[in-house]
């Protein structure tokens, strides 16, 4: 019995003071990991940065990727490639419209992140809901964008002749620092709306929507590997973003005369195709067009015989 007393007689912890203040806490900040293959693994480096606002408050503790990292994101990407490039056209679409779908149950999650990065909280509404419009703009041209570019050319012989849009493959993407969540959607959207596959490094200043969005992909239809996930530093990364053999295309937003002409040289080692997007204004009509995907396909023609039935000669 005394000891149940002594039990009974152990007070609560405190939640406030006399004053009915609650005591200092330190806060949980969230660890941010990348996205790879479907899968979040911390950095093989293990290093690590802090994002912070305006005001020197720490946000979140964000990975410094290596070129480990993105070698092993171009392995998911190509694996992924495969699959993905020959499924169906609309069936393309509804994985997109899933993403959307997705991000428009966690909006309110992207307006904060976006505030917490100094992004006015009407700014960051626009971006987020144009985020989800771009999405659903790509999703409604994955099954059409094929027969606005396709042709049948007039040839002087006893062929049909057809030239078709195919996916180029691996993507490597530069996401702008600003307009860190539309400009990364509508460029990522582009990309596998076509058929690609993709690696994007993330705005450093602005990374949160980033990691977020990875985890929205995660939990819709998307397969792994379809769309890789890095943050960190560009001067670290860009170069073997660029220069990677494995790469088919890249596609640099908003970073400079210097880093456009680093990436240009390098990615000349392959005859890598490199698609500068360094005028957008994102938040415009500018900012989606189905052209956008075709600077992401190669142009395949086939020249098919037409059988002379009868010994008649074909008609032309």
């Amino acid at each position: 019995m005394a000891t149940a007393a002594k039990k009974n007689s152990v007070k609560p912890l405190a939640r406030q003071d006399e004053n009915g203040i609650p005591p200092k806490r330190l806060e949980v900040l969230k660890t941010y990991k990348i996205y790879i293959g479907g899968k979040f693994p911390r950095t093989e480096s293990g290093r690590y940065y802090k994002a912070i606002n305006k005001d020197g408050g720490v946000l979140a503790n964000l990975c410094l990727s290596s070129r480990k990292d993105f070698r092993d994101a171009v392995i998911a990407s190509r694996t992924a490639f495969g699959d993905w490039s020959t499924r169906a056209a609309f069936n393309r679409g509804q994985v997109l419209y899933r993403i959307a779908e997705m991000l428009e149950s966690r909006k309110a999650q992207f307006i904060h992140e976006l505030i917490l990065q100094d992004i006015p909280a009407s700014a960051a509404e626009t971006e987020v809901l144009l985020s989800i419009d771009r999405l659903i703009y790509y999703a409604g041209w994955c099954d059409k964008f094929q027969q606005i570019f396709s042709t049948v050319n007039p040839v002087a012989s006893s062929h049909f002749n057809f030239s078709v849009p195919e996916p180029t493959g691996v993507v490597s993407i530069i996401a702008p620092e600003e307009n860190s969540l539309l400009g990364l959607v509508s460029a990522m959207s582009a990309a596998i709306a076509g058929g690609n596959t993709c690696i994007i490094l993330a705005s450093y200043s602005k990374p949160l929507c980033a990691v977020s969005l990875a985890e929205v992909l995660n939990s819709s239809d998307v397969p792994g590997g379809v769309v890789n996930v890095l943050t960190g530093k560009a001067s670290d990364l860009i170069p073997y973003f660029a220069d990677h053999m494995d790469v088919n295309a890249i596609v640099i937003c908003d970073r400079g005369a210097d880093v456009t002409r680093l990436v240009q040289e390098k990615a000349a080692i392959n005859l890598k195709r490199v698609t500068i997007y360094d005028q957008i204004n994102w938040l415009s009509d500018d900012g989606q067009s189905p052209y956008f995907i075709m600077d992401l396909q190669e142009v395949k023609t086939t020249w098919h015989p037409i059988e002379n039935i009868g010994g008649s000669a074909p008609g032309y």
